[in-house]
């Protein structure tokens, strides 16, 4: 009763596993940096401390012995996957809820979990580090067009560059190790051969720290925007059986490898015939955690915490099986027909659907500023219900009643997504928000309003959204509304 747990991170994350602590009896430390004061997470800690980032990591730690914590949880983004503040932690004497720092070391770095990859005989596509000094022409010839210039660490699209020809590979590499020094503080590349239009399918996996390990099945992640997931869901939708099976044995071959501790994900793309490719480890949690405790029955966060705080107690032995299907939009203050731009500003009103099967996890209340200092995500709408059609008519009724006034979100673009042909029946790629989701045209055209009309006529109308104008609230026609 008298353990602790700061966790160094903010909004709908830090609210997430300060509920599971308070479930598990726990005290609850919360932290702030400045513009962060109005944050909903601070009103949910038993106690909060100001430190001067939230990368700062002689700050967190100075919070930590102030308010005389035990734990940390580092919940994802910020200093999560950084191996010198999951040192730091243990060698303050304290517990870091995740993998060891040499694990992060192995895995973080995209080329050495290749070349561990390749060692476990898990597949991988070639690929090639690109060296200083070297004629990036030879390791893209022998790594195929069209291919990818990837940063080697970091991730969410920074420092990635699509190359179909040779002569673009100069100033791609320049402009991709720029962007990649910027956000990552390191601006080594490699080369990788591009699959066209591949899934993006990951396995959520759990070690004991000791080489054992298990898999709690796949989830689907491939749409995306600007290489950014904003919606998953759990199982992924037409997957063969034989696929599913080799997935997961070749995840966990990399859990018993690197004798893998606590809650992490493999991530794998797939192309047309099921060919998978292994991408890159996340050793942490994963925002899009919910879908899978919902479709196994387990809560990840605590699972994190009572296996930090008994490393040598077996978690590992129930036999989990997949019930139901999940799904996951992220809610962005961002507006979709201006490339996602993020749109700051104060929530003037905001009400949350309620319901079997609906599970909202916000960073926000009313009232509170949005500014552009921070991610631009508000809030994780999730569904669960027996099927995958019933998942998606719960997810749309959810969206319909979710109300945010006062920031631009893209609440009407995953309305209109969840009602896409191709979405509905689950055959989607990473491109398809790029290359075949067209999103919204500024005004309705004849064509669209003569659609409405005869949709209405037959009482079928669903979802017809078209922006006022760049940062205006968007406006939906439906049954429940006529008018423009």
């Amino acid at each position: 009763m008298n353990t602790k747990v700061l966790v160094s991170n903010r909004s709908e994350i830090a609210c997430r596993v300060f509920q599971a602590c308070r479930e598990m009896g726990l005290k609850t430390v919360g932290i702030w940096a400045p513009g962060d004061e109005e944050a909903r997470h601070l009103t949910y800690a038993d106690e909060i401390f100001s430190v001067t980032s939230y990368l700062d990591i002689p700050s967190i730690l100075a919070a930590a012995q102030k308010s005389g914590a035990q734990l940390i949880h580092p919940g994802y983004g910020f200093l999560s996957e950084r191996p010198s503040f999951a040192r730091a932690v243990e060698n303050a004497g304290l517990i870091f809820i995740g993998p060891r720092a040499e694990t992060m070391e192995l895995m973080g770095g995209k080329i050495a979990a290749k070349e561990l990859a390749v060692r476990e005989n898990v597949p991988t596509l070639p690929w090639a580090q690109v060296k200083k000094g070297e004629d990036l022409s030879i390791a893209a010839q022998k790594v195929g067009f069209p291919l990818l210039l990837k940063a080697s660490s970091g991730g969410g699209g920074k420092g990635m560059r699509h190359v179909n020809r040779v002569e673009d590979l100069h100033d791609a590499a320049e402009s991709a190790s720029a962007e990649a020094l910027a956000a990552f503080g390191e601006d080594s590349l490699f080369l990788e051969r591009l699959v066209e239009r591949p899934r993006h399918i990951e396995v959520q996996i759990f070690g004991d720290g000791r080489g054992g390990g298990m898999h709690l099945f796949e989830r689907e992640c491939s749409l995306q925007r600007r290489h950014q997931k904003i919606w998953e869901e759990a199982p992924a939708p037409h997957l063969r059986v034989q696929t599913r099976t080799a997935l997961f044995e070749a995840a966990l071959r990399l859990v018993v490898a690197t004798k893998y501790r606590n809650a992490g994900t493999i991530e794998f793309l797939l192309d047309a015939e099921e060919n998978f490719y292994f991408l890159e480890m996340n050793t942490r949690l994963q925002v899009e955690h919910p879908v899978t405790e919902l479709i196994v029955g387990l809560d990840l966060v605590e699972a994190q915490i009572f296996q930090a705080l008994f490393p040598d107690e077996c978690i590992l032995n129930h036999s989990y099986a997949v019930r139901g299907h999940a799904i996951e939009v992220r809610l962005y203050a961002e507006d979709p027909a201006q490339e996602f731009r993020p749109t700051p500003g104060k929530i003037e009103k905001l009400h949350w659907p309620t319901g079997a099967g609906i599970r909202i996890e916000s960073g926000i209340e009313e009232g509170q500023t949005v500014g552009v200092q921070f991610d631009s995500m508000l809030a994780k709408l999730i569904v669960y219900a027996q099927n995958r059609p019933q998942a998606l008519a719960r997810l749309r009724f959810a969206l319909e009643e979710t109300v945010i006034l006062g920031v631009g979100t893209n609440q009407n673009y995953l309305r209109s997504l969840a009602d896409h042909p191709q979405v509905c029946v689950g055959k989607v790629n990473t491109e398809f928000l790029s290359s075949e989701f067209g999103g919204f045209s500024p005004v309705p055209s004849e064509e669209d309003l003569g659609l409405l009309a005869c949709m209405r006529s037959s009482g079928l109308a669903t979802q017809l959204f078209v922006p006022q104008s760049p940062l205006s609230p968007w406006i939906a026609f439906s049954k429940k509304g006529n008018s423009l």
